[in-house]
């Protein structure tokens, strides 16, 4: 190292061998917050916003490389290096790092790193979390035997450069902070959130985090900040056309019908790619939607969801390590399923009151359905739990044709005669099928982007082919979401008679039903609602994936339990 021997002594971190090195731009997340570099280094957590896209984009031209960084031994008082994207390690320090730009005026070299931000009014010139990450840069060119003062920082919202000289105090913090990470890492705690820290509004993982959620019981209600999520334009696409085809053609998706004109999907206004029945996707379709995240969605030609398909499962393996530990837990998977279970007899309730429309009886089965629910927390058995919602079940759909508007007519074109699958046997049972499926992919697809196996449940039995912890966590979304788009297009005429398919005693919803239906389940996941816990206003769609991460946050130990979502 540069140092002379009467300098006060700077002390190296050690490097635990079971722990990969660590990207300095870690190193600089967790300075910054400790609970950041954790997710995105351990749990592997990442979502783009504005920042990263523009920190990509000012990154442009130094991640391509250009000029050869030579031997250290090379280097010479006449050598000039410009050399970017250069990859190098320190396994003796436990760090490594792609540097930006390597610059050299004779045989000292200074490594150069690109901010995309404007240069901060600090007595040191910058921040403690990028002075580290350049320091640490140094300390990796110092490691491979090349001499090093300084560094710099190049501002690209100012185009200004500030030196930072690698002096004893930056390098003794640069090496406190690997070796305080490397301790969180063999925690394998995840930090604490911030408190109510100015940092976390623009943060990308702001939605992942959830600092203020995490720690809501120790705030004001008042004080519980909304999620900072931008909004985006980008729905599910279905394609139900029999024998269509699905190919791309610049940023565009291209649906191609056996008869008619093709259809054109921005790649950008896409979420989700919803293929029902018997429609081909081409291969180059398949990468980009892999590429950029896009899940594939396979449906019967019925709606009837079998599973989808995205790029590789997170990487957080904590939380699937976390869930199949907790799923073989009885206590902890009868506390989760006493939770969702009156969650869903109040939200049926909820429902029932806000829609009832004719004849007598609300009054005694809103009784009913209160004196099930107190019943819930007595109960010792899963098995029983489930003779409980039976009975709610009954009751609940046995009064459903009240809310609907011919309900109590003989004929009547909608009426539930009693809930039946598989097949449904009237009409109003074929929307519930098609809408409660469509759910079952809403709340699959949410928990496969958190990081959860979908497959394996607390409540419902894993059993083959069958998304146990989505049908867990839907139970009381089901009249909130499913339910609520039932009786939408069927008291608003927005499906008729002729928008079904009778074989035999089956009956399901043909193609025009189905479009119907789709429109109106979109429609409810968008609507807002607010948050009786947390009190901000947040979509249906937004909601799903707020309560999978409130789930996470609980299978890891930062919320003392999980939140279930009652409507008010």
């Amino acid at each position: 190292m540069n140092h002379s021997d009467n300098k006060p002594t700077v002390t190296a971190a050690s490097s635990p061998t079971e722990t990969p090195n660590i990207p300095v731009r870690i190193l600089n997340e967790f300075v910054y917050c400790p609970r950041l570099a954790y997710l995105e280094w351990v749990q592997k957590e990442w979502v783009d916003n504005l920042d990263t896209v523009q920190g990509s984009y000012a990154h442009r031209r130094v991640d391509q490389r250009a000029g050869p960084l030579p031997a250290a031994k090379h280097l010479t008082e006449d050598s000039r290096v410009h050399a970017r994207s250069v990859d190098l390690e320190a396994p003796e320090l436990g760090i490594v790092a792609k540097l930006d730009l390597i610059e050299s005026e004779g045989d000292v070299v200074t490594p150069v790193d690109y901010k995309k931000s404007k240069r901060p009014h600090t007595s040191t010139g910058a921040f403690d979390p990028e002075r580290v990450q350049l320091c640490a840069q140094g300390l990796i060119l110092e490691a491979n035997g090349y001499k090093t003062k300084e560094g710099v920082l190049y501002f690209v919202g100012s185009r200004e450069r500030v030196r930072v000289p690698f002096d004893d105090e930056l390098r003794q913090l640069t090496f406190d902070s690997i070796k305080d990470l490397r301790s969180a890492v063999a925690s394998a705690q995840l930090p604490p959130p911030l408190d109510s820290s100015p940092k976390c509004g623009r943060c990308s993982l702001v939605s992942v985090c959830m600092p203020d959620e995490v720690n809501h019981q120790k705030l004001k209600p008042e004080d519980v900040r909304p999620i900072a999520v931008p909004k985006t334009r980008a729905l599910p696409a279905y394609v139900q056309a029999n024998g269509a085809r699905v190919t791309k053609a610049g940023d565009c998706l291209e649906v191609i019908p056996l008869e008619g004109e093709k259809t054109t999907l921005r790649l950008g206004e896409v979420s989700q790619l919803v293929l029902q029945g018997n429609v081909s996707v081409s291969a180059p379709v398949v990468h980009e939607l892999l590429r950029r995240n896009i899940p594939v969605v396979w449906s019967s030609y019925g709606g009837w969801y079998l599973g989808h398909s995205a790029s590789f499962a997170s990487g957080n393996i904590e939380l699937r390590i976390a869930q199949f530990r907790s799923a073989a837990d009885p206590a902890i998977c009868l506390q989760l399923a006493k939770g969702l279970t009156i969650a869903k007899i109040q939200n049926c309730r909820t429902l029932l009151m806000r829609n009832w429309r004719h004849g007598d009886g609300k009054e005694q089965a809103a009784r009913q359905l209160q004196k099930l629910c107190d019943q819930v927390d007595s109960i010792g058995s899963i098995e029983s739990l489930l003779g409980v919602e039976g009975a709610a079940a009954a009751e609940y759909f046995g009064a459903f044709n009240r809310m609907l508007n011919q309900g109590d007519e003989l004929g009547s074109d909608f009426r539930l005669e009693g809930r039946n699958r598989r097949p449904p046997t009237d009409r109003v049972n074929a929307v519930l099928s098609f809408v409660y499926s469509m759910l079952t992919r809403q709340f699959s697809v949410a928990l496969a982007t958190t990081g959860f196996d979908e497959m394996m449940g607390f409540y419902h039995q894993p059993r083959f082919g069958r998304p146990a912890l989505a049908l867990d966590l839907m139970e009381p979304f089901r009249p909130l979401i499913s339910d609520s788009v039932c009786l939408t297009v069927i008291n608003n005429g927005e499906i008729c008679p002729g928008d079904f398919a009778h074989m035999g005693n089956a009956v399901n919803l043909n193609e025009s039903g189905r479009k119907a239906v789709i429109r109106a389940f979109e429609r409810r996941l968008d609507q807002e609602v607010t948050h009786p816990l947390f009190g901000y206003r947040l979509s249906y769609r937004r909601l799903i994936e707020v309560q999978c991460r409130l789930l996470a946050r609980y299978l890891l130990n930062d919320i003392p339990e999980y939140p279930n979502f009652l409507t008010r």
